[in-house]
């Protein structure tokens, strides 16, 4: 099967590539390079020994990406790509909105009229906004989203929804992932943020390099053990695992209807102090941090129930926070020695 990855030079969207690979699907990658660059490539290609067709387009030009189905023939989609910034959303909504929501009304067009069957949604956790209780099932209320980023993914959701319950021909999977770190076991992909990151582990990674002066923590007067946020840190690979399995279950559907949502991690929940102190014990490190005031569109605490996820996709969660922050460490060693 040829699948279609979005954002394929990206975070999840790399590592997801090379356990495509490993599981016998043909990846075909797309990616604007927006928070993203060529190098992730090279490191693909190390890892699996193949040189995977790549277009650097942006996913809203409606006419270059038909351009590309008629040429590849895919049978299936997994869609990264995406502005993912929490804050950087409450200050531009609106390039969200335009930039997150029309990438998928042309992915989904071009998926209906080229056929292709069965379309993977990266969504996120954040469409249940501040959950009354965890952990959080799929059939947790959604609340109206903390950011405008979350909002679009909510917003995706539904049209992804409304798109598969009109017949249109495509089988759709959401998953709601938690919080993704670390990087691959080899060291040759990893989190590689264009600027000033938006996630937490690659701020800790670049600050215990001395690449950054200190880590600000935003806010410690949450209702936690130590007052700051926590969250369900998933390690990348399982997560791009979660996606092969997601193909291979909607392959596998006979209702054209299907369409169906999984939260994606690991079931436990960890503040950000935790996180910052098992880095440094790991590790053996210091990182330089300040708490600082909270920041507008965090959610107090969310970890996900993987019942779902485990029963019906079959994937579980291997790799733990210890392996996870092991391996960002050695992936940041890995770029400092190239710089």
């Amino acid at each position: 099967m040829k699948i279609l990855v979005t954002g394929g030079a990206g975070f999840i969207g790399s590592h997801t590539v090379v356990e495509l690979d490993k599981a016998g699907f043909e990846p075909v990658i797309i990616d604007n390079l927006y928070n993203s660059n060529l190098g992730v490539l090279e490191g693909i290609k190390k890892i699996t020994g193949k040189d995977f067709p790549f277009y650097e387009i942006d996913c809203n030009d409606a006419e270059k990406i038909r351009a590309i189905f008629e040429k590849e023939k895919f049978d299936g989609i997994i869609h990264f790509a995406a502005y993912k910034a929490v804050g950087e959303s409450v200050e531009k909504p609106l390039n969200y909105y335009e930039n997150n929501l029309i990438s998928l009304l042309v992915l989904l067009r071009t998926a209906q009229e080229f056929k292709v069957p069965n379309f993977v949604f990266s969504s996120s956790c954040t469409v249940y906004g501040q959950p009354d209780a965890i952990p959080v099932t799929e059939s947790t209320p959604r609340k109206p989203a903390s950011s405008p980023y979350g909002n679009t993914k909510a917003i995706g959701e539904d049209i992804i929804r409304d798109f598969v319950h009109a017949k249109s021909g495509v089988k759709s999977i959401s998953l709601r992932y938690f919080n993704p770190i670390g990087a691959h076991e080899s060291a040759l992909i990893g989190e590689l943020p264009n600027g000033v990151p938006s996630n937490l582990v690659p701020f800790i990674t670049q600050t215990a390099a001395g690449l950054r002066k200190s880590l600000t923590v935003f806010g410690n007067d949450y209702d936690t053990v130590d007052g700051t946020c926590i969250r369900d840190f998933i390690h990348v690979v399982d997560l791009a695992k979660a996606h092969v399995k997601a193909l291979e279950l909607l392959d596998e559907q006979k209702e054209s209807d299907y369409y169906d949502v999984f939260n994606v991690g690991t079931g436990e929940g960890y503040t950000v102090l935790e996180l910052i102190n098992t880095f440094e014990e790991v590790n053996g490190v210091k990182v330089n941090y300040t708490i600082g005031p909270r920041r507008e569109g965090d959610v107090e605490k969310i970890y996900a129930q993987s019942d779902k996820v485990n029963n019906v996709m079959k994937w579980h969660a291997e790799k733990t926070m210890v392996d996870a922050l092991k391996d960002a460490w050695n992936w940041q060693l890995k770029i400092k020695a190239q710089q």
